[in-house]
């Protein structure tokens, strides 16, 4: 999490976000817009994903995480939640491959109870390719709420406390047991789609991240919209709580 870690866009430019973070909304607007079901915005919304993840990968940034189904989602039609559940599914199956040929790492974050065996065993496979790869990481939040990552999170310190097996708590201490340990926390988040607020995503997380907002929804986000939130980050001076240096 360090700043002096973060990397550079080249030499004499300002530095890279290491870690960004993406709530992914509008895709049912953009459909309505269109004349589409809501539907057919998440599929527009998947291939998106896709670009913008190889884009942050060609870029040089280090991790991606994308909030793709959250725990209030489940209160969408049942058609909505099916379809996008069957568009998860086709991804992690072609990610597969991806993550095979081109050495990428993927992680899902979230409680993984609710969602299908097959859902469950795809994600297990992810997980298990990761393993022995190093270099650009996507992850997925699936099920995810921030508030219920962090319940979770201090469910498991209070047994593991019980039992003898963790210290007093500390930050990095219960960092450890989010869904995200090990990976530093986001520097940038961006929200296309318009709405400005964090809809209970990575809430320990994004306690220093700069936020980008952008009315563009999700399904028209581009190479040259990213570009636009990079940029809007470097512009930033981010100081950690320290007065600013003159």
């Amino acid at each position: 999490m360090a700043a002096d870690k973060r990397k550079k866009t080249g030499e004499g430019k300002d530095p890279l976000p290491r870690h960004i973070a993406i709530i992914l909304d509008g895709n049912g607007r953009w459909a309505k817009k269109r004349g589409l079901p809501r539907t057919a915005g998440h599929a527009v919304g998947a291939e998106t994903f896709r670009r913008i993840a190889t884009a942050c990968k060609n870029r040089g940034i280090e991790y991606l995480t994308v909030y793709a189904f959250s725990t209030e989602n489940w209160k969408r039609p049942e058609d909505e939640v099916g379809t996008i559940m069957k568009l998860l599914g086709r991804y992690l199956h072609e990610a597969i491959e991806t993550m095979e040929r081109d050495h990428i790492r993927m992680k899902v974050f979230g409680d993984l109870e609710a969602l299908s065996p097959e859902l469950r065993a795809l994600v297990e496979k992810t997980d298990e390719i990761s393993k022995g790869y190093e270099g650009f990481q996507a992850n997925i939040c699936l099920n995810y709420g921030g508030r219920d990552e962090i319940l979770r999170a201090a469910r498991r310190y209070a047994i593991d406390y019980a039992a003898g097996r963790a210290d007093e708590l500390s930050e990095e201490g219960f960092s450890a047991y989010l869904d995200s340990a090990g990976i530093p926390d986001p520097d940038l988040l961006i929200r296309p789609g318009g709405e400005q607020r964090l809809s209970n995503f990575l809430l320990w997380q994004c306690a220093y991240a700069e936020f980008y907002y952008t009315d563009t929804l999700w399904p028209d986000f581009d190479e040259a919209e990213l570009d636009r939130a990079i940029a809007a980050f470097q512009s930033r001076d981010r100081r950690y709580g320290r007065v600013k240096s003159f």
